[in-house]
Protein backbone atom coordinates (compact mmCIF):
# COMPACT_ATOMS: atom_id res chain seq x y z
CA UNK A 1 0.00 0.00 0.00
CA UNK A 2 1.53 3.42 -0.61
CA UNK A 3 0.45 6.66 0.94
CA UNK A 4 -0.67 9.55 -1.72
CA UNK A 5 -1.89 13.03 -1.39
CA UNK A 6 -3.75 12.16 -4.71
CA UNK A 7 -5.43 9.30 -5.95
CA UNK A 8 -7.63 8.12 -9.01
CA UNK A 9 -9.46 5.82 -8.12
CA UNK A 10 -11.35 5.25 -4.21
CA UNK A 11 -11.56 2.10 -2.81
CA UNK A 12 -14.18 -0.43 -4.16
CA UNK A 13 -17.37 0.72 -1.72
CA UNK A 14 -17.07 3.95 -3.27
CA UNK A 15 -17.94 2.92 -6.85
CA UNK A 16 -20.98 0.41 -5.44
CA UNK A 17 -21.95 4.10 -4.04
CA UNK A 18 -21.85 5.75 -7.69
CA UNK A 19 -24.03 2.56 -9.06
CA UNK A 20 -26.91 2.98 -5.58
CA UNK A 21 -26.70 6.55 -6.49
CA UNK A 22 -27.43 6.78 -9.70
CA UNK A 23 -30.12 4.14 -8.62
CA UNK A 24 -33.83 4.40 -8.06
CA UNK A 25 -35.28 2.03 -5.27
CA UNK A 26 -32.06 0.81 -3.83
CA UNK A 27 -30.64 1.58 -0.71
CA UNK A 28 -27.02 0.31 0.30
CA UNK A 29 -26.16 -0.30 4.22
CA UNK A 30 -21.87 -0.46 4.66
CA UNK A 31 -20.59 -1.24 7.30
CA UNK A 32 -17.86 1.39 7.83
CA UNK A 33 -16.30 3.21 10.81
CA UNK A 34 -17.19 6.71 11.32
CA UNK A 35 -14.71 8.45 9.08
CA UNK A 36 -15.72 6.84 6.01
CA UNK A 37 -18.68 8.48 5.51
CA UNK A 38 -16.53 11.11 3.65
CA UNK A 39 -17.10 9.65 0.33
CA UNK A 40 -21.11 11.54 0.82
CA UNK A 41 -19.42 14.70 -0.17
CA UNK A 42 -18.59 13.11 -3.28
CA UNK A 43 -22.27 13.26 -4.70
CA UNK A 44 -23.04 16.23 -2.59
CA UNK A 45 -20.52 18.71 -3.29
CA UNK A 46 -18.86 17.81 -6.31
CA UNK A 47 -21.45 16.63 -8.49
CA UNK A 48 -23.91 19.00 -6.66
CA UNK A 49 -26.59 15.90 -5.90
CA UNK A 50 -29.92 17.56 -4.15
CA UNK A 51 -29.61 14.82 -1.56
CA UNK A 52 -27.85 12.20 0.02
CA UNK A 53 -26.38 8.76 -1.49
CA UNK A 54 -28.78 6.04 -0.48
CA UNK A 55 -26.09 4.95 1.81
CA UNK A 56 -26.64 3.98 5.70
CA UNK A 57 -23.46 4.09 7.58
CA UNK A 58 -22.81 1.60 10.69
CA UNK A 59 -20.29 4.31 11.73
CA UNK A 60 -19.02 2.22 14.30
CA UNK A 61 -16.51 3.98 16.70
CA UNK A 62 -13.16 2.65 18.07
CA UNK A 63 -14.69 1.85 21.67
CA UNK A 64 -17.04 -0.62 19.46
CA UNK A 65 -14.71 -3.15 18.24
CA UNK A 66 -14.41 -4.29 21.99
CA UNK A 67 -18.28 -5.28 21.59
CA UNK A 68 -20.68 -6.54 18.81
CA UNK A 69 -20.14 -4.82 15.97
CA UNK A 70 -22.27 -7.38 13.88
CA UNK A 71 -25.32 -6.63 15.72
CA UNK A 72 -24.68 -2.59 15.10
CA UNK A 73 -24.63 -3.79 11.35
CA UNK A 74 -27.60 -5.78 11.53
CA UNK A 75 -29.59 -2.98 13.82
CA UNK A 76 -28.65 -0.40 11.07
CA UNK A 77 -29.76 -2.50 8.27
CA UNK A 78 -33.07 -3.17 9.78
CA UNK A 79 -33.74 0.57 10.47
CA UNK A 80 -32.67 1.65 7.02
CA UNK A 81 -35.31 -0.83 5.44
CA UNK A 82 -37.85 0.49 8.13
CA UNK A 83 -37.02 4.13 6.57
CA UNK A 84 -36.11 4.32 3.20
CA UNK A 85 -38.97 0.89 2.24
CA UNK A 86 -36.46 0.20 -0.78
CA UNK A 87 -37.36 -2.07 -3.47
CA UNK A 88 -33.62 -4.04 -2.95
CA UNK A 89 -30.72 -3.64 -0.58
CA UNK A 90 -27.08 -3.63 -1.20
CA UNK A 91 -25.09 -4.62 1.82
CA UNK A 92 -20.99 -4.86 2.27
CA UNK A 93 -18.29 -3.24 4.23
CA UNK A 94 -15.71 -0.41 3.46
CA UNK A 95 -11.96 -0.77 3.63
CA UNK A 96 -11.36 -0.61 6.80
CA UNK A 97 -14.86 -2.56 8.37
CA UNK A 98 -13.44 -5.43 6.20
CA UNK A 99 -10.63 -6.16 8.46
CA UNK A 100 -13.25 -7.19 11.16
CA UNK A 101 -14.90 -9.92 9.08
CA UNK A 102 -18.15 -9.99 10.13
CA UNK A 103 -19.74 -10.74 6.93
CA UNK A 104 -22.70 -8.05 6.19
CA UNK A 105 -23.83 -10.65 3.68
CA UNK A 106 -24.24 -13.57 5.76
CA UNK A 107 -25.71 -11.33 8.49
CA UNK A 108 -28.27 -9.81 6.20
CA UNK A 109 -29.66 -12.83 5.28
CA UNK A 110 -30.74 -14.02 8.86
CA UNK A 111 -32.50 -11.01 9.08
CA UNK A 112 -35.46 -12.31 6.60
CA UNK A 113 -35.96 -8.82 4.86
CA UNK A 114 -39.00 -8.86 2.56
CA UNK A 115 -37.02 -7.31 -0.18
CA UNK A 116 -34.47 -8.92 -2.31
CA UNK A 117 -30.52 -8.38 -0.26
CA UNK A 118 -27.51 -7.74 -2.92
CA UNK A 119 -24.18 -9.09 -1.26
CA UNK A 120 -21.47 -7.46 -2.12
CA UNK A 121 -17.53 -8.75 -1.66
CA UNK A 122 -15.10 -5.95 -2.94
CA UNK A 123 -11.67 -6.78 -1.91
CA UNK A 124 -10.88 -2.99 -0.54
CA UNK A 125 -6.97 -3.95 -0.71
CA UNK A 126 -6.51 -5.85 -4.34
CA UNK A 127 -9.47 -3.85 -6.37
CA UNK A 128 -10.32 -0.25 -6.68
CA UNK A 129 -13.57 2.33 -7.54
CA UNK A 130 -14.56 1.46 -11.02
CA UNK A 131 -14.13 -2.28 -10.57
CA UNK A 132 -16.05 -1.90 -7.71
CA UNK A 133 -18.87 -0.58 -9.74
CA UNK A 134 -18.56 -2.60 -12.40
CA UNK A 135 -19.12 -5.91 -9.82
CA UNK A 136 -21.92 -3.88 -8.37
CA UNK A 137 -24.10 -3.23 -11.26
CA UNK A 138 -22.82 -6.68 -12.43
CA UNK A 139 -24.29 -8.35 -8.87
CA UNK A 140 -27.49 -6.33 -9.46
CA UNK A 141 -28.51 -7.46 -12.92
CA UNK A 142 -27.30 -11.07 -12.29
CA UNK A 143 -30.16 -10.87 -9.65
CA UNK A 144 -32.88 -9.33 -11.23
CA UNK A 145 -32.05 -10.40 -14.87
CA UNK A 146 -34.36 -13.53 -14.68
CA UNK A 147 -34.24 -17.15 -16.25
CA UNK A 148 -31.64 -17.87 -18.93
CA UNK A 149 -33.41 -17.07 -22.76
CA UNK A 150 -32.98 -18.18 -26.02
CA UNK A 151 -33.25 -15.35 -28.28
CA UNK A 152 -35.59 -15.93 -31.44
CA UNK A 153 -34.96 -13.65 -34.25
CA UNK A 154 -36.54 -10.32 -33.96
CA UNK A 155 -40.01 -10.13 -35.92
CA UNK A 156 -39.18 -7.47 -38.61
CA UNK A 157 -42.67 -5.69 -37.87
CA UNK A 158 -41.76 -4.73 -34.80
CA UNK A 159 -38.74 -2.03 -34.14
CA UNK A 160 -35.36 -3.08 -32.90
CA UNK A 161 -34.93 -2.43 -29.33
CA UNK A 162 -31.94 -1.58 -27.00
CA UNK A 163 -30.64 -0.92 -23.31
CA UNK A 164 -27.79 1.74 -22.50
CA UNK A 165 -25.88 0.22 -20.06
CA UNK A 166 -23.26 1.68 -17.88
CA UNK A 167 -23.85 5.66 -17.25
CA UNK A 168 -23.59 6.31 -12.96
CA UNK A 169 -23.46 8.91 -10.53
CA UNK A 170 -20.34 10.56 -10.63
CA UNK A 171 -19.85 9.61 -13.90
CA UNK A 172 -17.76 12.41 -16.16
CA UNK A 173 -20.61 13.78 -18.48
CA UNK A 174 -22.37 10.33 -18.07
CA UNK A 175 -25.74 12.21 -18.19
CA UNK A 176 -25.72 14.78 -21.08
CA UNK A 177 -24.27 11.37 -22.67
CA UNK A 178 -26.98 9.07 -22.11
CA UNK A 179 -29.51 12.11 -23.82
CA UNK A 180 -27.31 12.03 -26.75
CA UNK A 181 -26.82 8.49 -26.96
CA UNK A 182 -30.79 8.48 -26.42
CA UNK A 183 -31.55 10.94 -29.47
CA UNK A 184 -29.19 9.38 -31.88
CA UNK A 185 -30.45 5.96 -30.88
CA UNK A 186 -33.91 6.94 -31.71
CA UNK A 187 -33.41 8.83 -34.73
CA UNK A 188 -32.33 5.76 -36.25
CA UNK A 189 -35.38 3.79 -35.19
CA UNK A 190 -34.42 2.22 -31.76
CA UNK A 191 -36.30 1.99 -28.73
CA UNK A 192 -34.64 2.19 -25.75
CA UNK A 193 -36.06 -0.62 -22.93
CA UNK A 194 -33.79 0.19 -20.04
CA UNK A 195 -30.87 2.47 -19.42
CA UNK A 196 -28.96 0.84 -16.50
CA UNK A 197 -27.92 2.01 -13.73
CA UNK A 198 -28.42 5.73 -13.93
CA UNK A 199 -32.05 6.13 -13.34
CA UNK A 200 -32.99 2.53 -13.49
CA UNK A 201 -35.38 0.65 -10.28
CA UNK A 202 -34.90 -2.77 -9.78
CA UNK A 203 -38.05 -3.84 -11.52
CA UNK A 204 -36.34 -2.12 -14.48
CA UNK A 205 -33.70 -4.60 -14.10
CA UNK A 206 -36.51 -7.31 -14.52
CA UNK A 207 -36.98 -5.73 -18.63
CA UNK A 208 -33.50 -6.13 -19.64
CA UNK A 209 -34.54 -9.07 -21.70
CA UNK A 210 -36.83 -7.17 -24.15
CA UNK A 211 -34.11 -5.70 -25.66
CA UNK A 212 -32.52 -7.29 -28.73
CA UNK A 213 -28.92 -5.91 -27.83
CA UNK A 214 -27.43 -3.53 -25.33
CA UNK A 215 -25.27 -0.58 -26.04
CA UNK A 216 -22.13 -0.33 -23.50
CA UNK A 217 -21.18 3.02 -23.18
CA UNK A 218 -18.77 3.03 -20.49
CA UNK A 219 -16.78 -0.41 -20.75
CA UNK A 220 -15.18 -0.05 -16.93
CA UNK A 221 -18.83 -0.01 -15.79
CA UNK A 222 -20.90 -2.27 -17.45
CA UNK A 223 -18.51 -4.71 -19.63
CA UNK A 224 -18.67 -7.36 -17.18
CA UNK A 225 -22.67 -7.49 -16.74
CA UNK A 226 -22.90 -6.84 -20.59
CA UNK A 227 -21.12 -10.11 -20.76
CA UNK A 228 -23.18 -11.96 -18.95
CA UNK A 229 -26.09 -10.80 -20.07
CA UNK A 230 -24.52 -12.05 -23.70
CA UNK A 231 -24.34 -15.63 -21.98
CA UNK A 232 -27.56 -15.90 -20.22
CA UNK A 233 -30.03 -13.59 -22.35
CA UNK A 234 -28.40 -14.04 -25.89
CA UNK A 235 -27.94 -10.61 -26.43
CA UNK A 236 -24.78 -8.97 -28.19
CA UNK A 237 -23.58 -5.87 -26.83
CA UNK A 238 -21.46 -3.19 -28.44
CA UNK A 239 -18.04 -2.80 -28.56
CA UNK A 240 -17.18 0.83 -29.92
CA UNK A 241 -17.34 3.87 -27.56
CA UNK A 242 -18.95 6.59 -29.83
CA UNK A 243 -16.89 9.42 -28.50
CA UNK A 244 -15.49 11.40 -31.53
CA UNK A 245 -16.54 11.94 -35.15
CA UNK A 246 -15.56 9.06 -36.39
CA UNK A 247 -15.82 6.20 -33.31
CA UNK A 248 -19.50 7.95 -33.25
CA UNK A 249 -20.13 7.10 -37.16
CA UNK A 250 -18.45 3.26 -36.40
CA UNK A 251 -20.72 2.98 -33.80
CA UNK A 252 -24.21 4.04 -35.62
CA UNK A 253 -22.58 1.29 -38.12
CA UNK A 254 -22.26 -1.20 -35.70
CA UNK A 255 -25.39 -0.72 -33.96
CA UNK A 256 -27.09 -0.66 -36.87
CA UNK A 257 -25.90 -4.03 -37.83
CA UNK A 258 -27.06 -5.08 -34.70
CA UNK A 259 -30.23 -4.14 -35.08
CA UNK A 260 -30.77 -5.60 -38.38
CA UNK A 261 -31.38 -1.71 -40.12
CA UNK A 262 -29.59 -0.69 -43.18
CA UNK A 263 -26.40 1.34 -42.75
CA UNK A 264 -27.57 4.88 -41.88
CA UNK A 265 -26.83 8.56 -42.90
CA UNK A 266 -23.69 9.49 -40.69
CA UNK A 267 -22.78 12.42 -41.56
CA UNK A 268 -23.89 14.26 -38.64
CA UNK A 269 -25.56 16.96 -40.49
CA UNK A 270 -25.44 20.91 -39.56
CA UNK A 271 -24.80 20.03 -36.21
CA UNK A 272 -21.48 18.60 -36.41
CA UNK A 273 -19.33 21.53 -36.60
CA UNK A 274 -15.89 19.95 -35.50
CA UNK A 275 -14.22 18.51 -38.83
CA UNK A 276 -15.29 22.12 -40.77
CA UNK A 277 -13.21 23.84 -37.97
CA UNK A 278 -10.49 21.38 -38.00
CA UNK A 279 -9.60 22.25 -41.75
CA UNK A 280 -10.20 25.83 -41.46
CA UNK A 281 -7.33 28.05 -41.56
CA UNK A 282 -7.68 28.73 -38.20
CA UNK A 283 -7.18 25.63 -37.27
CA UNK A 284 -4.09 25.33 -39.50
CA UNK A 285 -1.60 26.13 -36.89
CA UNK A 286 -2.43 23.13 -34.08
CA UNK A 287 -1.26 20.49 -36.63
CA UNK A 288 1.21 18.63 -35.54
CA UNK A 289 0.81 19.72 -31.81
CA UNK A 290 2.37 17.42 -29.41
CA UNK A 291 -0.21 16.29 -26.85
CA UNK A 292 -0.14 13.70 -23.85
CA UNK A 293 -2.98 12.05 -22.93
CA UNK A 294 -3.82 9.94 -19.53
CA UNK A 295 -7.38 9.28 -17.98
CA UNK A 296 -9.84 6.02 -17.69
CA UNK A 297 -9.18 3.66 -20.74
CA UNK A 298 -12.67 4.34 -22.74
CA UNK A 299 -12.04 8.64 -22.53
CA UNK A 300 -8.27 8.10 -22.70
CA UNK A 301 -8.34 5.29 -26.11
CA UNK A 302 -11.00 7.93 -27.69
CA UNK A 303 -8.84 11.32 -27.17
CA UNK A 304 -6.03 9.56 -28.52
CA UNK A 305 -8.29 9.10 -31.76
CA UNK A 306 -9.52 12.25 -31.89
CA UNK A 307 -6.26 13.92 -31.35
CA UNK A 308 -4.27 12.01 -34.07
CA UNK A 309 -6.66 11.51 -36.69
CA UNK A 310 -9.97 14.38 -36.64
CA UNK A 311 -7.50 17.24 -35.26
CA UNK A 312 -3.93 16.35 -36.67
CA UNK A 313 -2.10 16.70 -33.01
CA UNK A 314 0.79 13.98 -32.62
CA UNK A 315 0.17 11.99 -29.49
CA UNK A 316 3.25 11.59 -27.86
CA UNK A 317 2.26 9.88 -24.60
CA UNK A 318 -0.79 7.59 -23.70
CA UNK A 319 -1.68 6.34 -20.46
CA UNK A 320 -4.23 5.09 -18.14
CA UNK A 321 -4.89 4.33 -14.49
CA UNK A 322 -7.53 1.56 -14.99
CA UNK A 323 -4.85 -1.24 -15.00
CA UNK A 324 -7.98 -3.82 -16.18
CA UNK A 325 -7.77 -2.09 -19.66
CA UNK A 326 -4.12 -2.45 -19.74
CA UNK A 327 -3.76 -4.21 -22.74
CA UNK A 328 -6.09 -1.94 -25.03
CA UNK A 329 -4.06 1.33 -24.02
CA UNK A 330 -0.70 -0.79 -24.92
CA UNK A 331 -2.02 -0.99 -28.20
CA UNK A 332 -3.72 2.18 -28.58
CA UNK A 333 -0.24 3.77 -27.45
CA UNK A 334 1.77 1.17 -30.07
CA UNK A 335 -0.71 2.15 -33.57
CA UNK A 336 0.35 5.63 -32.42
CA UNK A 337 3.69 5.14 -31.77
CA UNK A 338 4.33 6.07 -28.24
CA UNK A 339 4.92 4.21 -25.30
CA UNK A 340 1.98 3.62 -23.00
CA UNK A 341 1.82 4.53 -18.99
CA UNK A 342 -0.19 2.25 -17.30
CA UNK A 343 -0.24 3.96 -13.34
CA UNK A 344 -2.10 5.38 -10.98
CA UNK A 345 0.92 7.28 -9.24
CA UNK A 346 0.38 10.76 -10.59
CA UNK A 347 3.84 11.45 -9.86
CA UNK A 348 5.05 9.08 -12.18
CA UNK A 349 2.58 10.88 -14.51
CA UNK A 350 4.25 14.59 -13.80
CA UNK A 351 7.07 12.66 -14.33
CA UNK A 352 6.27 11.35 -17.59
CA UNK A 353 4.74 14.72 -18.88
CA UNK A 354 8.01 16.93 -18.06
CA UNK A 355 10.06 14.18 -19.83
CA UNK A 356 7.87 14.64 -23.30
CA UNK A 357 7.35 18.35 -22.93
CA UNK A 358 3.77 17.73 -24.67
CA UNK A 359 2.18 21.28 -25.78
CA UNK A 360 -1.24 20.33 -24.86
CA UNK A 361 -2.23 17.85 -22.04
CA UNK A 362 -5.18 15.82 -21.95
CA UNK A 363 -6.17 14.31 -18.45
CA UNK A 364 -7.91 14.38 -15.27
CA UNK A 365 -8.07 17.11 -12.47
CA UNK A 366 -4.84 15.59 -11.14
CA UNK A 367 -3.33 16.54 -14.86
CA UNK A 368 -4.96 19.69 -14.85
CA UNK A 369 -2.94 20.60 -11.60
CA UNK A 370 0.25 19.12 -12.94
CA UNK A 371 -0.08 21.30 -16.23
CA UNK A 372 -0.27 24.28 -14.55
CA UNK A 373 2.82 24.01 -12.71
CA UNK A 374 4.49 23.32 -15.47
CA UNK A 375 2.89 26.04 -17.31
CA UNK A 376 1.43 23.57 -19.97
CA UNK A 377 -2.06 24.36 -21.19
CA UNK A 378 -4.87 21.80 -20.38
CA UNK A 379 -8.17 20.57 -21.52
CA UNK A 380 -9.93 17.80 -18.57
CA UNK A 381 -11.33 14.46 -20.46
CA UNK A 382 -11.83 11.56 -17.52
CA UNK A 383 -12.70 11.19 -14.17
CA UNK A 384 -11.63 12.57 -11.77
CA UNK A 385 -12.78 15.90 -12.32
CA UNK A 386 -13.86 18.15 -9.77
CA UNK A 387 -17.16 20.32 -9.09
CA UNK A 388 -16.25 22.83 -12.58
CA UNK A 389 -16.67 19.41 -14.82
CA UNK A 390 -19.98 18.84 -13.74
CA UNK A 391 -21.44 21.76 -15.42
CA UNK A 392 -25.22 23.22 -15.75
CA UNK A 393 -25.25 23.29 -18.99
CA UNK A 394 -25.47 20.34 -21.86
CA UNK A 395 -21.91 19.49 -22.33
CA UNK A 396 -21.85 15.98 -23.47
CA UNK A 397 -18.71 13.91 -24.84
CA UNK A 398 -20.66 11.38 -27.10
CA UNK A 399 -22.08 11.52 -30.20
CA UNK A 400 -21.91 14.82 -32.92
CA UNK A 401 -22.77 17.10 -30.19
CA UNK A 402 -20.15 15.56 -27.87
CA UNK A 403 -17.78 16.09 -30.75
CA UNK A 404 -18.36 19.78 -30.78
CA UNK A 405 -17.96 19.68 -27.08
CA UNK A 406 -14.60 18.66 -27.26
CA UNK A 407 -13.07 20.79 -29.97
CA UNK A 408 -14.15 23.44 -28.10
CA UNK A 409 -12.75 22.17 -24.66
CA UNK A 410 -9.34 21.34 -26.58
CA UNK A 411 -8.95 23.92 -28.38
CA UNK A 412 -9.19 26.64 -26.42
CA UNK A 413 -6.50 25.91 -24.26
CA UNK A 414 -4.28 26.36 -26.75
CA UNK A 415 -5.63 29.71 -27.89
CA UNK A 416 -5.56 31.12 -25.14
CA UNK A 417 -1.32 29.60 -25.23
CA UNK A 418 -1.27 31.92 -28.25
CA UNK A 419 -3.10 35.02 -26.47
CA UNK A 420 0.03 34.60 -23.70
CA UNK A 421 2.36 34.73 -26.74
CA UNK A 422 1.31 37.63 -27.88
CA UNK A 423 1.28 38.93 -24.63
CA UNK A 424 5.08 38.09 -24.26
CA UNK A 425 5.76 39.49 -27.52
CA UNK A 426 4.60 42.94 -26.58
CA UNK A 427 5.30 43.26 -23.04
CA UNK A 428 8.33 45.83 -23.81
CA UNK A 429 5.80 48.02 -24.97
CA UNK A 430 4.73 50.93 -23.10
CA UNK A 431 1.50 50.26 -22.99
CA UNK A 432 1.57 46.89 -21.53
CA UNK A 433 2.81 46.08 -17.63
CA UNK A 434 5.13 43.86 -17.23
CA UNK A 435 4.33 42.20 -14.08
CA UNK A 436 1.08 40.51 -15.65
CA UNK A 437 0.97 36.78 -15.53
CA UNK A 438 -2.06 34.83 -17.74
CA UNK A 439 -4.80 33.66 -15.39
CA UNK A 440 -5.08 30.21 -16.64
CA UNK A 441 -1.49 29.00 -16.38
CA UNK A 442 -0.80 30.82 -12.50
CA UNK A 443 -1.85 33.79 -10.47
CA UNK A 444 0.51 37.18 -9.77
CA UNK A 445 3.16 38.74 -11.50
CA UNK A 446 5.68 36.22 -12.76
CA UNK A 447 8.75 36.06 -10.86
CA UNK A 448 12.42 37.06 -11.59
CA UNK A 449 13.90 35.53 -13.90
CA UNK A 450 17.08 34.05 -12.07
CA UNK A 451 20.94 35.55 -13.67
CA UNK A 452 22.63 32.03 -12.77
CA UNK A 453 22.62 29.49 -15.59
CA UNK A 454 19.26 27.49 -15.79
CA UNK A 455 20.09 23.70 -15.82
CA UNK A 456 17.37 21.73 -17.84
CA UNK A 457 18.78 18.21 -19.49
CA UNK A 458 22.16 17.80 -20.29
CA UNK A 459 23.25 20.91 -21.11
CA UNK A 460 22.32 24.44 -18.75
CA UNK A 461 21.21 27.58 -20.70
CA UNK A 462 22.29 30.88 -19.67
CA UNK A 463 19.71 33.50 -18.79
CA UNK A 464 20.22 35.56 -22.29
CA UNK A 465 19.57 32.27 -23.88
CA UNK A 466 16.19 31.13 -22.10
CA UNK A 467 14.71 35.03 -22.09
CA UNK A 468 15.26 34.57 -26.29
CA UNK A 469 13.53 30.99 -26.05
CA UNK A 470 10.79 32.70 -24.55
CA UNK A 471 9.95 35.16 -27.47
CA UNK A 472 9.68 32.11 -29.46
CA UNK A 473 5.69 31.14 -30.23
CA UNK A 474 4.56 28.30 -27.66
CA UNK A 475 3.50 26.01 -30.17
CA UNK A 476 6.80 25.54 -31.77
CA UNK A 477 9.27 26.48 -28.48
CA UNK A 478 9.37 22.84 -27.29
CA UNK A 479 10.41 21.66 -30.52
CA UNK A 480 13.08 24.52 -30.37
CA UNK A 481 14.08 23.67 -27.06
CA UNK A 482 14.50 20.07 -28.26
CA UNK A 483 16.50 20.82 -31.32
CA UNK A 484 19.32 23.24 -29.21
CA UNK A 485 19.69 20.67 -26.26
CA UNK A 486 20.32 18.32 -29.17
CA UNK A 487 22.64 20.20 -31.01
CA UNK A 488 24.20 21.26 -27.59
CA UNK A 489 25.01 17.31 -26.71
CA UNK A 490 26.26 16.28 -29.59
CA UNK A 491 28.92 19.01 -29.99
CA UNK A 492 29.57 18.67 -26.28
CA UNK A 493 28.28 22.38 -25.36
CA UNK A 494 27.61 22.39 -21.51
CA UNK A 495 26.26 25.85 -21.45
CA UNK A 496 23.64 26.98 -23.98
CA UNK A 497 24.35 30.83 -24.99
CA UNK A 498 22.94 33.01 -27.24
CA UNK A 499 25.26 31.88 -30.01
CA UNK A 500 24.37 28.13 -29.70
CA UNK A 501 20.59 29.00 -30.03
CA UNK A 502 21.39 30.64 -32.96
CA UNK A 503 24.04 28.26 -34.49
CA UNK A 504 21.11 25.33 -33.26
CA UNK A 505 18.69 27.50 -35.35
CA UNK A 506 21.14 27.54 -38.47
CA UNK A 507 22.03 24.18 -38.43
CA UNK A 508 18.10 22.54 -37.99
CA UNK A 509 17.37 25.16 -41.11
CA UNK A 510 19.38 23.38 -43.59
Amino acid sequence: MQLAVWTYEGPPHVGAMRIATAMQGVHYVLHAPQGDTYADLLFTMIERRSKRPPVTWTTFQARDLGGDTAELFMEAARDAYARFKPEAVLVGASCTAELIQDDPGGLAKTLGLPVPVVPLELPAYQRKENWGAAETFYRLVRAFAGPAQTRAPRDPARAPRCNILGPTALGFRHRDDVAEITKLLRSMGIEIVVTAPMGASPADLTRLHEADFNVVLYPEIAQVAAGFLQRHLGQPFTRIVPIGVGATRDFMAEVAALAGLPAPDADGGDALRLPWYARSVDSNYLTGKRVFIFGDATHAIAAARIAQEELGFAVVGLGTYSREFGREIRAAAEKYGCEALISDDYLEVEERIATLQPELVLGTQMERHIAKKLGVPCAVISAPVHVQDFPARYAPQMGFEGANVIFDTWVHPLMMGLEEHLLGMFREDFEFRDGVAPSHLGHGPQAEQPAAPIAVGPASWAHEAEAELRKIPFFVRGKARRNTERFAEERGIALITLETLYDAKAHFSR
